[in-house]
């Protein structure tokens, strides 16, 4: 029977953290079927890598740290950082090639979306390896629902949040920006595996947390913030082209586009759709090169000529 009811305090919050990351990205959500596909690598691909990998450098670290006491402490310091953050972060790699993955938000969404994936099956684990006694099982819930799960989802969601920021630029920059991200979300993951090892650190480690997850939801609400000022700023050209009406410019780059009543409710979703998409692909043209540009840009003009021919079969 614990069993049953460690599957499901280790799925049920984390699902929850996860539909909550997704609906605050409220102007330009990413289509949750690949919210899940990274939420499902980080749940069951990045595990089973990280744990070959954890296996192989913990085997070749113990011909030099004999003692095993200090492997552990290694292992937990800086093999499980190293090892589990680069398995967590494949997948992001695959993700931020998607034309739809653009900016800092979506990162935080994709890799906050592995971390908590990994922290469920991870938590699975130990509330299983725990549910001898019902008062440390209890407590280990708690403990890695509130701290342990959110440390995953916060560490690679500042990679993912790198990647985004970096996603327009060029090569070289790219690459930089990865590499200070994954280096980033490895010293979070070391600092609260550190912390926590020891009882007397212990209450540092969970302060650390505390100010990180701060930073993190910080982060992410000037990020959505910013996204509402690219809808606002690239939409005030398409009202001067006569493309949007000027009453709907401050509606699109706000949460009163989700009320009935502006426009026909027969064309108002995929005319906020469509009309958001056309915002950022604006600003991706701008800041792209080659083949994306072309790509952008004819994207433009594809939905330019779908919001018009949508509002012409509309009263509004």
């Amino acid at each position: 029977m614990l069993l049953i009811f460690s599957a499901l305090a280790a799925i049920i919050p984390m699902t929850i953290y996860l539909i909550l990351i997704w609906r605050f990205d409220r102007y330009d959500r990413e289509p949750f079927r690949m919210v899940l596909a990274n939420y499902l690598w980080g749940a069951i691909g990045a595990i089973f890598l990280a744990i070959a990998g954890s296996i192989f450098l913990t085997a070749v670290i113990s011909f030099f740290v004999k003692d095993d006491k200090s492997l552990g402490l290694v292992s937990a310091v800086a093999v499980a950082p190293i090892v589990e953050e680069i398995t967590k972060g494949i997948f992001l790699l695959i993700t931020v090639s998607n034309r739809k993955f653009d900016n800092i938000t979506d990162g935080i969404v994709y890799g906050g979306a592995i971390g908590l994936g990994f922290g469920m099956t991870e938590n699975f684990m130990y509330f299983v390896s725990n549910s001898e006694n019902i008062g440390s099982w209890i407590a280990i819930i708690i403990v890695r629902t509130l701290f342990s799960g959110v440390m995953h989802c916060v560490s690679t969601a500042t990679l993912g949040a790198f990647l985004g920021y970096s996603k327009l630029m060029s090569k070289g920059k790219r690459i930089f920006y990865a590499f200070v991200g994954l280096v980033l979300a490895m010293l979070i993951h070391a600092a609260w595996n550190s912390s926590v090892s020891f009882h007397s650190t212990a209450p540092l480690g969970f302060l650390f947390l505390f100010i990180t997850v701060l930073i993190f939801i910080t982060v992410f609400y000037l990020s959505v913030a910013r996204e509402r000022k690219i809808i606002f700023n690239e939409l005030s050209e398409e009202v001067n082209n006569g493309i949007i009406p000027m009453s709907h410019l401050k509606i699109l780059s706000s949460s009163i586009r989700e009320q009935t009543g502006w426009v026909s409710e027969s064309i108002r979703k995929d005319y906020i759709k469509s009309a958001t998409t056309l915002a950022f692909r604006k600003m991706q043209a701008r800041n792209s090169t080659g083949a994306s540009k072309v790509y952008y840009e004819s994207d433009i003009d594809n939905y330019r000529k779908f919001i018009s021919l949508l509002l012409s079969g509309s009263k509004f």
